[in-house]
C-alpha cells in the first residue's frame, strides 16, 4: 500500500484534485521539533513515518466530532526534510511553501497538497476514525492518525517542481 501510494503522488501534477480515502498523520511544529530532537538524542521515534501522510492541522472536538482545517505549512518547513528522510509520501495544509520546501518536494519526489481552510466542520465530517498515535501531554498538538474517506485534496506543488502558485 505505501509504494502503490508513493507512487500514485510521485505522478500527480499541480493543480490536480484528488479525493483522498486512507489514513493521514495529523501533526503542527511542536510535535515535529520534539521528533527531531528525539531523533537527534539517538532514541527511537515513536512512530513509524514510512509511508505516512502528514496532514497539518489541530483538531478540536465538538460533540464527539473531530473538526479539522489545515494549518500553514510555511512554519513547518524547517522539518520537511526531516520527516520526508524518515519515509512520508506527502504533506498537507494550506499556503504557499518556502522555495526549499519547493525543492525539497522534487529531490524527494514528494508533493505538497493543499485541502480547503476555512470548513473545518466539512472536513471534519471525512474523519472517519481518529486516535492519538504519540505526545498525548500535547492535547491538540499530540499526533494523531486519522481515517478520512473523500478527503479533497489539491496538488499544490508536485513532484516535478511546478507548483499552483506559480
Amino acid at each position: 500500500m505505501q509504494e502503490e501510494l508513493r507512487k500514485q503522488f510521485s505522478h500527480a501534477k499541480a493543480g490536480e484534485r484528488i479525493e483522498y480515502t486512507g489514513s493521514m498523520l495529523v501533526m503542527r511544529d511542536i510535535a515535529q521539533k520534539k521528533l527531531v530532537e528525539i531523533d537527534k538524542n539517538g532514541m527511537a521515534l515513536p512512530l513509524n513515518l514510512n509511508g505516512e501522510i502528514i496532514f497539518y492541522a489541530g483538531p478540536t472536538f465538538s460533540n464527539g466530532k473531530m473538526i479539522i482545517g489545515p494549518t500553514t505549512s510555511k512554519r513547518m518547513d524547517r522539518f520537511l526534510e526531516f520527516v520526508i528522510s524518515k519515509g512520508v509520501v506527502a504533506t498537507v495544509g494550506k499556503g504557499r511553501r518556502t522555495r526549499e520546501a519547493e525543492m525539497l518536494c522534487v529531490k524527494y519526489k514528494t508533493p505538497y497538497f493543499v485541502t480547503p481552510s476555512g470548513c473545518a466542520a466539512y472536513l471534519g465530517n471525512c474523519v472517519t476514525k481518529w486516535e492519538i498515535v504519540a505526545f498525548k501531554e500535547l492535547g491538540p498538538e499530540a499526533i494523531y492518525r486519522i481515517e478520512v474517506a473523500n478527503f479533497p485534496l489539491l496538488v499544490a506543488v508536485d513532484a516535478f517542481g511546478k507548483s499552483v502558485f506559480g
